[in-house]
């Protein structure tokens, strides 16, 4: 379990990270979300021990991961897929590693086989390009199969079959009962892969729960209606205080009147409908909503 108790980070006047407190436990994918500038990599390097908080504290199995030896068999982490000797070859790299946390070399080709790299062991790694890095990393983080996991946007750079074995690799991670926390941009991929969340902004919490109660705190709930008799349906669904749009396809998009109130306004007035379906918010549209007052780089609309 990694936990977070009214983290703080200064530099200098400004707040990076501000009274953070929240739990990532095991089982689970923790997704890590917020805007650029929200504080994310802050937070990731202070549970790494590489920066120290200013107030608060953060543990991984109760207690500092500095005060671990041979942190990879505690924890694997990809922060930076770029941050390795291009002179290299993979499997260098990853025995350096293995020596100084002493971690047997078996270790090294079982998890290049494990990211696909085993063919381009020998290969210096300023030749790979940006998914192998990826690949790299991943494997570096795995090497002392550790029981925390932290990935830092571990999709960049990956091909589709990429993406999809990072997602079945991290679901296979929480199932043995590892504490996986993966920061990412891509929503649609947390909404895959992730079981809970952690959202910040401005260094600040958001919101700590389960992915779908995330979502849920969006008012963007619409029911969809299809029907041919929209013009009889529409000023019965405004009288009882329903607004109510139309989309390309000619369907009734309602809010503010939930479906079985609306099936049951339809059979009250005998009006016949062929789709009745809610539409919960996505994760993107429930994130947009609850951290737009906390984007620190707004672009403007496009000319």
């Amino acid at each position: 379990m990694i936990e977070a108790n009214e983290l703080t980070k200064r530099y200098g006047t400004k707040t990076a990270v501000n009274a953070l407190s929240f739990r990532v436990r095991p089982g689970l994918v923790t997704g890590f979300l917020g805007p650029n500038g929200a504080g994310k990599s802050t937070t990731l390097r202070m549970i790494l021990g590489l920066d120290g908080p200013t107030g608060g504290s953060v543990t991984v199995a109760g207690r500092p991961f500095r005060e671990r030896q041979r942190g990879l068999r505690h924890v694997g982490a990809l922060l930076d897929a770029g941050d390795v000797h291009g002179g290299h070859t993979a499997r260098a790299h990853l025995a350096v590693l293995a020596r100084g946390n002493r971690i047997p070399r078996r270790r090294v080709d079982e998890v290049l086989a494990e990211v696909g790299l085993e063919k381009a062991a020998r290969r210096r790694v300023a030749g790979f390009s940006l998914g192998m890095r990826q690949r790299l990393g991943i494997a570096a983080a795995l090497l002392g199969d550790p029981p925390v996991l932290l990935f830092d946007e571990p999709l960049n750079g990956l091909d589709p079959e990429g993406v999809q074995w990072v997602r079945r690799l991290f679901r296979r991670l929480a199932a043995e009962g590892r504490t996986v926390f993966v920061s990412s941009h891509l929503m649609s991929e947390m909404e895959h892969t992730a079981d809970e969340l952690v959202v910040i902004g401005r260094g600040e919490l958001i919101a700590a729960e389960s992915l779908a109660a995330f979502a849920g705190r969006s008012g963007r709930a619409t029911v969809t209606v299809r029907t041919p008799d929209a013009r009889t349906l529409t000023p019965l669904l405004t009288a009882v205080g329903a607004a109510v749009a139309t989309d390309d396809a000619g369907r009734l998009v309602v809010t503010g009147v939930d479906a079985p109130r609306i099936g049951e306004l339809a059979a009250h007035h005998r009006i016949v409908l062929h789709e009745l379906a809610t539409r919960t918010a996505s994760l993107e549209e429930a994130f947009m909503e609850l951290t737009s007052d906390s984007v620190e780089f707004l672009a403007g609309e496009p000319r």
